[in-house]
């Protein structure tokens, strides 16, 4: 897991500056998934394209359980399912739009490929994705 670069930039002006990042205020964040490590410059480029497909919003103020240096999803996270084309999902990322170019706060590897095909709706259950500040 590791916080972006906008991210790790807009905590140091937060701490040292006092200056509030654009994203905090906003009640809603949103789960995208990937193809590919989208870095920590952020890059969409590799975000998953199936039919069927969007980003899920996530309320911020219930959508994860603090775990005291980890954080992890507090209730079941379901994508649309697949009509048609396939990917492998690698990587996950919260991200503050719900489509187009993002602000990505954070990302991270899945614990294993997640092969999505026609008919698979891709699903996290609650406390399988995990976010610490490594």
């Amino acid at each position: 897991m590791s916080m972006s670069n906008t991210t790790e930039n807009a905590v140091l002006k937060a701490v040292l500056q006092g200056t509030d990042p654009s994203w905090r205020a906003g009640a809603t964040q949103y789960l995208a998934l990937f193809t590919a490590d989208p870095g920590e410059a952020g890059s969409v480029s590799a975000e998953a394209a199936y039919t069927g497909y969007a980003r899920v919003a996530l309320t911020k103020s219930s959508a994860w359980t603090d775990g005291g240096s980890t954080f992890t999803n507090a209730a079941l996270i379901q994508f649309g399912a697949c009509t048609a084309l396939s990917a492998a999902i690698t990587h996950f990322a919260v991200v503050d739009t719900s489509s187009g170019a993002v602000g990505m706060l954070v990302s991270g590897a899945l614990s294993a490929t997640l092969t999505v095909s026609q008919g698979i709706q891709p699903q996290f259950s609650a406390g399988a994705i995990s976010i610490g500040a490594d």
